[in-house]
């Protein structure tokens, strides 16, 4: 077993001598212990990892604890694992991008000397970037983020900042927030937030809690403080230095926040930006608008699939992998990642969008063209940012070359199309390539490369300055090439004086210990050996033959060592010089990169919505205050791309004052799921500025999307489905407005069916009478239904009720259930549990049981439904009073709405249940003379 790992593996040997291995000890036993650092230990050919580290390693990567061995004995003895390069790769790749879990530290030396040379963790991957996208594309921005929440009896003040470090942005902001921090959850979002610090204090209080729980809902790493960093102290003269610009505004900017600065002051310690002079300059600041946004919280992004999973069996499960086919290295990925964590809410911006995504879709030839430039271009923001941070080198300049000169071929493409939307291009792109590309900006830096990069070389794989850029380079070459001429010429002469072929006998090498030699095969050697022996100096005799020098050829050796050195000495210098002028060209790079990764996303829009089997339409976009949404032949975009999918489009109409509110019934599997998710997912791909998969679309512009779809069990953080169901739905009852758009699939159905159908109506309710957001609600209480007719006889109503349901056929003589994946008007009447449980193949006996305990059970039924008593036999007919429903349908709610109000995380558990009680025969004494209340109690 352990063989065969090592040889399928192939693990790295761990060599270490025991003078080695006793050094090493001693060292580790000095590292502070933290159980989230997994520390790697560089052994020049391979990387080790030990302690914990190294079983986590082994059990975590290679899935078995074979891979472990020890260095040392007894006590002393330490577990170890040898890790290869690639290994070392993916296991960061891991660490720092996919989980939240863990930092990584670095270590170089060797016996008891080492010391750490890199440290990162999700949210500063900086110093690992050569390692992590070495071989792979940066797809997504990490951001941290930090918080100082100031509790205020029972609200909360978020101060909030944050770093963007690939853009180079910090941003501000400061806003009120509820228990649930909902408004903190749907920004750290939006930002895409992989790490968060503040106050360490701040975790033991109890309104903490929910502050915790909203980062780990966010898959946020969470990293405490000392409450002495969160500090404003200073920050002017910090910004003064990271900020490029006039520091007016930024002292303006600053002025206006209280809780903000204190959290960005924790920021800029923890980030440690001051102490990279690359930095200074570079960054920008500004205030973050939570209102800016479309606001999505982890609940949305899970139940509308938008980004990618471990778990998806393909690219096309998800809305990024779906829409992502963008050409740019990484900028346009990027782009796409936030603008879908980031759909817009003005009306212009979305139009705008569009407008282009038209002009692409309908100009395919334009759109092939510029998808075939836009391949060339590299990844401009991260190269622009390796030159002012003094990593890049003349590679990277070489890379912004090649991407600069594809410009006027991407101009002239856009310069072509005279359509509709010619102005907008015109105005949006090719006006600001010409501004890009003019003799003071790239016209500039093209220049300067053409001038002082030897471009003839690239050819042989070599990056370097041209000696014309430069006298005294010149000078060295010249030297250089004269001492490369004199040697040869020796060689030539020598081999006249031993009477052997140049090059077949007598050979020319440079050897790293001895420089210029001379080479003979063993077999040449015997006629040469007197002359060997006495005009020149044996050096080493191999098998390949044997190395010789004489004085003439050491001295023009040495001389020409020399000259290379002070050749490779000049080129440094004149590299670092031609990398600090380039760098001075990153506000021109950083306005391209913007350009070129937009045009990159709206092109991958236009792509997907002409490609598709049945292409998108463009939706009709209006402002929130008025229009309905309205889908025709509504499609799910993830569902519709799988192989094995023949997708049923529907209808949806939310109309104000006629369906804004929709209850959907069916039976299970019979696509009411995927109904209220496409909505949700056109309406979000709608506000990016796409097109959708619809036939026809009208979309009011929506502030919100909340979504309550498929709770699954949290145990193992303590959340049972039933908690985790009535948290998200708090959370929704909470934040949401009249211009949001609500998606809730089977709520209630984690408890008893009267509780949870008590919970549904109650909160049904709320919505219609209060929140009067857009919202449509499947469930499987089709007695839910009522609340139709229980709505239109409320005076001043404007919402609108309406029942609808998923279509299903039940053959009367088989009693076979098909699915038919319509939604139609009107409510479904029955449960179809038993006939989908048929499906599954449940033995019949089973089934007639389940029939039989079903009719016995059903003794309710909404007023809209007369059951006659004479066919069912065995139910009992009742019609209750749409007065009694609405009247203990409201009592209901203020029973909820109490017990909402008890500050749980405060009382004692006698006291909580006490109250409970109370609150409990209070709604039983209400109960007296109605009936609909009573059969929940």
């Amino acid at each position: 077993m352990e063989g065969n790992f090592e040889e399928t593996n192939k693990l790295p040997e761990l060599k270490l001598d025991a003078k080695q291995a006793q050094g090493f000890l001693s060292f580790f036993k000095t590292l502070p212990n933290d159980s989230r650092a997994v520390r790697f230990f560089d052994r020049k050919d391979y990387y080790t990892a030990h302690g914990e580290n190294s079983v986590f390693i082994a059990q975590t990567f290679y899935h078995t604890t074979t891979a472990l061995r020890q260095i040392g004995s007894g006590a002393n003895a330490l577990s170890s694992v040898s890790i290869s390069k690639n290994m070392f790769e993916t296991i960061v790749r891991d660490l720092l991008l996919e989980r939240n879990d863990h930092t990584v530290e670095l270590y170089e030396g060797s016996g008891s000397n080492w010391r750490l040379v890199k440290a990162g963790s999700p949210g500063n991957i900086g110093s690992f970037e050569d390692v992590l996208f070495a071989n792979n594309e940066m797809q997504d921005t990490p951001v941290v983020v930090s918080l100082f929440p100031s509790f205020q009896e029972s609200r909360c003040v978020v101060g909030m900042a944050y770093v963007d470090l690939t853009r180079r942005v910090l941003g501000l902001a400061e806003f009120l927030d509820d228990s649930r921090f909902t408004n903190l959850e749907s920004s750290l979002v939006a930002i895409g937030a992989k790490e968060c610090i503040f106050p360490a204090e701040s975790g033991k209080t109890n309104e903490c809690k929910s502050l915790y729980e909203s980062l780990e809902r966010c898959a946020v790493m969470t990293t405490e403080r000392s409450r002495q960093e969160f500090k404003g102290r200073d920050l002017e003269s910090d910004l003064k230095r990271l900020v490029k610009g006039n520091i007016e505004p930024v002292r303006d900017l600053i002025s206006g926040f209280e809780f903000a600065t204190p959290a960005l002051g924790a920021l800029l310690s923890f980030s440690e930006l001051l102490s990279d002079e690359g930095n200074y300059g570079n960054f920008t600041i500004r205030r973050y608008d939570i209102g800016g946004f479309m606001r999505l919280d982890s609940a949305a992004m899970r139940a509308l699939n938008v980004m990618e999973s471990k778990t998806d069996a393909n690219k096309n499960f998800s809305l990024f992998g779906l829409m992502n086919r963008t050409c740019t290295a990484g900028m346009g990925k990027r782009l796409l990642h936030m603008w879908l964590k980031q759909p817009l809410v003005d009306l212009n911006e979305i139009t705008m969008r569009l407008d282009i995504v038209q002009c692409f879709v309908e100009e395919a030839g334009l759109r092939q063209d510029l998808r075939q430039h836009l391949k060339r271009i590299s990844d401009v923001e991260r190269l622009v940012r390796s030159l002012e941070r003094r990593r890049g080198g003349l590679q990277h300049i070489i890379k912004l070359y090649q991407s600069t000169i594809r410009l006027p071929f991407i101009k002239t493409s856009l310069q072509q199309y005279t359509g509709e939307f010619s102005s907008l291009i015109s105005k949006r792109y090719i006006k600001r390539l010409e501004a890009l590309s003019d003799a003071d900006h790239l016209g500039k830096f093209i220049d300067l490369v053409e001038y002082s990069v030897d471009l003839d070389q690239l050819e042989n794989g070599e990056y370097m300055i041209s000696s014309s850029y430069d006298t005294t380079l010149s000078s060295l070459k010249d030297q250089k090439e004269l001492l490369e001429q004199q040697i040869h010429e020796l060689h030539k002469k020598t081999a006249i004086e031993l009477d052997l072929p140049v090059d077949k006998a007598l050979k020319l090498d440079k050897a790293a210990q001895y420089g210029h030699v001379f080479r003979i095969t063993k077999k040449e050697e015997p006629k040469i050996r007197k002359k060997l022996t006495t005009q020149f100096l044996v050096l080493e005799t191999r098998k390949d033959g044997v190395k010789f020098t004489n004085t003439k050829l050491k001295k023009l050796g040495d001389q020409y060592q020399s000259v290379v050195d002070d050749y490779k000495s000049c080129q440094k210098e004149l590299v670092d010089r031609v990398v600090q002028t380039v760098a001075s060209f990153s506000e021109v790079f950083e306005e391209l990169a913007g350009m070129l990764s937009e045009m990159d996303v709206l092109l991958s829009f236009a792509d997907l919505a002409a490609s598709c089997p049945t292409p998108y339409c463009r939706p009709e976009v209006t402002s929130s205050d008025v229009g309905d949404i309205v889908l025709e032949g509504s499609r799910h975009p993830c569902v519709e791309a799988q192989d094995w999918v023949n997708f049923i489009p529907n209808d949806c109409r939310l109309m104000r004052g006629e369906s804004w509110f929709q209850i959907i019934t069916g039976p299970n599997m019979g696509g009411k799921s995927t109904f209220i998710r496409q909505v949700g997912v056109t309406v979000l791909m709608a506000q990016v500025g796409s097109f959708v998969p619809c036939d026809k679309a009208s979309v009011s512009i929506r502030d919100c999307i909340f979504a309550r779809v498929g709770a699954g069990d949290c145990q193992l953080r303590g959340v049972s489905t039933f908690m985790q169901e009535m948290l998200e739905t708090a959370s929704i009852l909470k934040g949401a407005t009249d211009k949001s758009l609500i998606i809730i699939d089977e709520l209630g159905r984690g408890t008893s069916t009267y509780d949870g159908f008590g919970l549904a109506w109650a909160i049904c309710e709320h919505l219609v009478q209060v929140k009067k957001a857009p919202t449509l609600f499947a469930t499987h209480f089709h007695e839910l239904t009522a609340l139709a007719q229980a709505n239109s006889e409320v005076a001043g109503n404007t919402v609108g009720v309406a029942n609808f349901h998923v279509s299903a056929h039940i053959d009367t003589e088989s009693r076979k259930l098909t699915m038919l994946y319509k939604v139609e008007p009107g409510a479904c009447d029955q449960s179809f549990g038993i006939h989908v449980a048929e499906f599954a193949n449940f033995p019949e006996s089973v089934v007639a049981l389940a029939r039989e305990k079903a009719a016995e059970l059903e003794d309710f039924s909404p007023p809209s439904i007369v059951i006659n008593n004479e066919e069912s036999g065995k139910r009992k007919s009742r019609e209750d009073d749409a007065e009694e429903v609405s009247g203990g349908a409201a009592r209901a709610h203020k029973f909820l709405k109490e017990f909402a109000e008890m500050p749980l995380d405060k009382m004692e558990l006698k006291d909580s249940l006490k109250r409970l009680h109370e609150l409990k025969e209070e709604l039983a004494k209400d109960d007296v003379g109605c009936h609909w209340l009573k059969q929940f109690l």
